[in-house]
C-alpha cells in the first residue's frame, strides 16, 4: 500500500499523525504532514485506511 498526502489541500489538523504517527509525520516547521516511509507496513494498513476516510478535506490517497 501506498498513501501520498495532497499538500494543497491538506489544512495540518494532524488527526492522521495521532491516529497513525508510525505513517503519518507532523512537521511543525512547515505546518503540514508528511508521510514516513514510501510503502505502508501492513500493520498499520488499517489505520491509514482510516485516516483517510476521517480526513475532512480528502487529502488522504491511499493506493493498494
Amino acid at each position: 500500500m501506498k498513501v501520498t498526502i495532497d499538500h494543497n489541500r491538506c489544512t495540518g489538523e494532524g488527526h492522521c499523525g495521532e491516529l497513525c504517527p508510525e505513517v503519518f509525520e507532523y512537521d511543525d516547521v512547515q505546518l503540514e504532514v508528511h508521510v514516513a516511509g514510501e510503502d505502508v507496513p501492513e500493520e498499520f494498513e488499517d489505520l491509514v485506511r482510516q485516516a483517510a476516510e476521517e480526513c475532512p478535506t480528502g487529502a488522504i490517497a491511499v493506493e493498494d
